[in-house]
């Protein structure tokens, strides 16, 4: 599936290029650290060249990934939180399943109705309806699932007991941990 990409006219062979991506995405490191990390090894490509494979390869191995993910449960707990993005704070919306894994997350500058809706939305098409999420006691997400059962014969059960949440707010540790080196 990989050797589908389009690699002509690429300096590096496609190995460096994947083990650089790799290494920048899976791991708190920036581009010059990879940079140095290549150099260690015995390969000399500039940061900038990562950061470029990087805008350019990773949407396409998140799509082939997305399609081999095992499947997630039917409950899910949602939860949001602030990170800093380029110096400037944003909402991380995140949905894990009751086993801890990640069903979806959104990045947005506000946290409203619509952008709830719209994260509900991402989710659903990906993974399908939930039977139930639980939520801790924010009303715009009530709101938005209240307005998904509008539609339904069955309607997505809401549970609003912020002790239920734990799963997801102890995995929000796990992002910002990941994220801050990175700023």
């Amino acid at each position: 599936m990989i050797t589908t990409l389009n690699i002509k006219g690429l300096r590096f062979p496609l190995e460096v290029i994947l083990v650089c991506i790799r290494w920048y995405a899976a791991y708190p490191l920036s581009y010059r650290h990879t940079e140095e990390m290549m150099q260690e090894r015995g390969v000399f490509v500039d940061y900038s060249s990562i950061n470029r494979w990087a805008c350019r390869f990773l949407p396409m191995l998140e799509k082939i990934a997305r399609r081999y993910k095992s499947p997630i449960g039917r409950s899910w707990r949602m939860d949001e939180t602030y990170i800093k993005v380029k110096g400037v704070w944003k909402y991380l919306c995140r949905a894990v399943d009751k086993d801890g894994k990640t069903v979806d997350f959104l990045l947005t500058s506000k946290r409203d109705k619509t952008v709830a809706k719209r994260f509900f939305d991402k989710a659903i098409e990906a993974h399908g309806y939930p039977e139930q999420v639980n939520i801790d006691k924010s009303a715009v997400n009530k709101a938005a699932i209240d307005e998904i059962n509008v539609d339904r014969e069955v309607p997505i059960v809401v549970r609003q007991v912020k002790y239920l949440n734990n799963i997801v707010e102890q995995d929000h540790r796990a992002v910002k941990r990941v994220t801050r080196p990175m700023l």
